[in-house]
């Protein structure tokens, strides 16, 4: 993905070529380029505004480095900016607490919320070594606890046999238990979504996060980053009404304009943790800002 951005920002790049220093002058038509380059990403309007201004304030304010080109100078500029938007540094989750960790999995449908707690099982299983138990608290599309039960049979994981007559709320409670009694360290809870956000879903949400308020969980927003910024105004619904701690982008492979990476966290405050690609077990990464800037 980003490939038409890159290209994009390329050839704004060159209205800069060969120029002695950085000007107002200079800048303005490479500005113009970035900016018609991001809102054709999908990039939220107000995070461009504000990204064009923080450019062209460090880029006029420089000093010029010896030996450094003005061309060169901005493109750090851009990307250094890139990945302030972003977040500036990855921001990890704190795995390894004395206590249980629950980490709820919340989203839409068809975002990838299963797959991705799969996914998550397998990266702590291997990257952190924990002993992680994988819950379906679905209560709307039953089908989703066999898909569950199917992936972490692939993944040698354990997953909870969740009664999906008894309230999320209940189900997570009674996962939480076992996982003691079995001496889990992380227990990864799938919850449902809908086609929309809705007030039930979001209430069935809150009360699950309150009935295990006192285990501080994670609560994980899975975002498709191929719908730019409607994402941006879920990832804001789900924030207000459950208290999200961390983003992960899915459909990451694809050809989408990258608007969602480069919103969320500014429109939302709330930190990316993972890119999620293609449907592989192993196709996780942990989210870098600096790395995706550079991409």
């Amino acid at each position: 993905m980003f490939d038409t951005l890159s290209e994009k920002f390329a050839d704004a790049f060159k209205a800069i070529q060969g120029k002695n220093k950085i000007s107002e002058s200079n800048i303005e038509d490479a500005l113009k380029q970035v900016r018609t380059a991001l809102l054709e990403a999908d990039v939220n309007f107000k995070v461009v505004k504000s990204f064009v201004n923080a450019v062209k304030e460090k880029a006029l304010g420089e000093k010029v480095i010896s030996g450094v080109n003005p061309e060169e100078q901005f493109v750090k500029i851009v990307h250094d900016e890139l990945a302030n938007v972003m977040g500036g540094n990855h921001e990890e989750m704190n795995f390894d607490r004395d206590s249980i960790l629950p980490i709820l999995v919340v989203g839409l449908n068809g975002q990838g919320k299963t797959t991705f707690s799969g996914k998550l099982s397998k990266f702590l299983k291997e990257k952190k070594k924990k002993d992680v138990l994988l819950v379906p608290a679905d209560t709307f599309r039953p089908a989703a606890k066999k898909q569950l039960q199917v992936l972490a049979e692939g993944l040698e994981v354990e997953c909870f046999d969740s009664n999906l007559d008894l309230g999320p709320e209940k189900i997570a409670v009674d996962a939480l238990n076992y996982a003691k009694e079995q001496k889990k360290d992380i227990v990864v809870i799938d919850t449902a979504g809908r086609l929309h956000v809705d007030d039930e879903l979001m209430s069935q949400l809150e009360s699950v996060k309150k009935a295990i308020a006192d285990k501080k969980p994670e609560v994980l927003l899975v975002a498709d980053a191929m719908t730019g910024q409607e994402s941006v105004k879920v990832a804001k619904t789900f924030h207000s009404s459950v208290g999200l701690t961390g983003v992960v982008l899915s459909k990451m492979d694809s050809d989408a304009r990258g608007g969602a990476a480069l919103s969320i966290r500014h429109a939302t405050g709330v930190p990316i943790r993972f890119i999620s690609m293609g449907e592989k077990m192993k196709d996780l990464e942990l989210f870098h800002p600096d790395r995706l800037a550079g991409r």
